[in-house]
């Protein structure tokens, strides 16, 4: 007997969304850091750029889910592998600052069609008993990428520099991706049609609608932007990819044992647990900002940023079926993110304003807690 095909498309979104975040959302960090060194700007103007990277993504989640729905994920995926190839290109080469918004932009596009979104609507018609489990699988992507992403380009940039890092980080990006897109990704045509996903719908689903875009709003992109720069008023470059992969690597032992119990857990419950763990640790890196204390407590935080991220698709998922899934949580992940699009300009601005990463840092662990005790109390609310 041979292996059914969708765990093939699980493991092609498994590696294009390793890509996509290791050149992408934590590629991003590093490329703000560069830029910013290598043309004496502020954090505050070129965070700005980032911000843009968030909101050019985000608006475009929604066309992402539809048509990945309509026309399957082939040349969706593909246009995004070009689009994320010729930004991160660009923005070695960036010397002035329209130049790294544009790079941004470009890979804004790119990430919008390689992001949770595109994974979880292109797995989710293959799967109605394992949709967990094979959501939480083709997550692990996203955490490889974050394990790889920073110390491969902090390591390519100290051997061969900025702009030739970027050069063969495209390269890899472009080939691997649309040969993804060539070759392995494909949609069930009878799954294809969309039919009536809001007739019926009733209070209790609106209602649960709405939250899960306010509870999810609490994604701490900001922190992953400026981790970097966080990391680097304590610790020397060589323990700053330490942290940023141990990070990582904590996201990905997360995300391996939510696959493993996906389809056992109750996803809301889970999920108001990984937002307090999570804004425990932001606290503890403002009040103790020691060595010591900011490992574990990006330690703690990977254990929860990848659960966070992979559970709102499983909620979204068992809440509304297949069908409907492209369409909702594309609406849902574009509100989403266009509120988690200020995280980066936020933190910049706090950090030049203050001098300091204490008052975001605060915040964002205010807006977990806040976010918890909705997806907590609403737990209820569920038909």
């Amino acid at each position: 007997m041979g292996v059914f095909y969708g765990w093939r498309i699980v493991a092609a979104c498994m590696l294009c969304s390793l890509v996509g975040n290791a050149l992408g959302l934590f590629g991003a960090g590093v490329y703000l850091h560069q830029v910013v060194i290598a043309n004496g700007w502020t954090t505050g103007v070129v965070s700005g750029a980032v911000t843009m990277f968030y909101l050019v993504s985000a608006l475009l989640l929604i066309p992402v889910g539809s048509g990945i729905r309509k026309v399957g994920p082939r040349p969706i995926v593909a246009i995004s592998g070009v689009a994320l190839a010729g930004g991160i290109i660009l923005i070695g080469r960036a010397t002035t600052p329209w130049e790294a918004y544009l790079a941004f932009l470009l890979m804004g596009v790119g990430w919008a069609g390689l992001s949770l979104t595109a994974v979880a609507t292109t797995v989710a018609p293959w799967f109605e008993q394992y949709q967990g489990r094979a959501v939480s699988i083709a997550s692990l992507g996203a955490s490889a990428g974050g394990i790889l992403g920073a110390p491969v380009l902090l390591f390519g940039i100290s051997r061969i520099g900025f702009a030739a890092t970027t050069l063969m980080a495209g390269a890899c990006a472009l080939v691997i991706i649309v040969a993804l897109a060539a070759f392995v990704l494909r949609s069930r045509p009878q799954d294809s049609a969309i039919a009536g996903w809001l007739v019926g719908g009733n209070k209790c689903r609106k209602y649960r609608y709405k939250e899960l875009d306010a509870v999810f709003c609490a994604e701490n992109v900001g922190f992953l932007t400026h981790q970097i720069f966080l990391l680097a008023q304590s610790f020397d470059p060589f323990a700053i990819s330490f942290n940023v992969s141990s990070t990582a690597v904590a996201a990905l032992a997360g995300r391996v044992g939510l696959a493993r119990f996906a389809d056992q857990l109750d996803a809301r419950v889970t999920t108001a647990v990984a937002l307090v763990a999570a804004a425990t640790s932001f606290m503890a890196m403002a009040a103790f900002p020691f060595a010591p204390v900011l490992v574990v407590a990006n330690i703690i935080f990977g254990l929860t940023v990848g659960n966070v991220t992979t559970l709102s698709p499983i909620i979204v998922r068992r809440e509304f079926g297949a069908k409907a899934f492209g369409l909702v949580f594309g609406v849902a992940s574009c509100a989403i993110q266009l509120v988690a699009a200020m995280g980066p300009s936020f933190y910049g601005v706090l950090h030049d304003a203050f001098g300091s990463y204490d008052l975001a840092l605060v915040s964002a662990a205010v807006l977990d807690i806040f976010a918890a005790t909705i997806i907590f109390a609403s737990r209820n609310f569920t038909a």
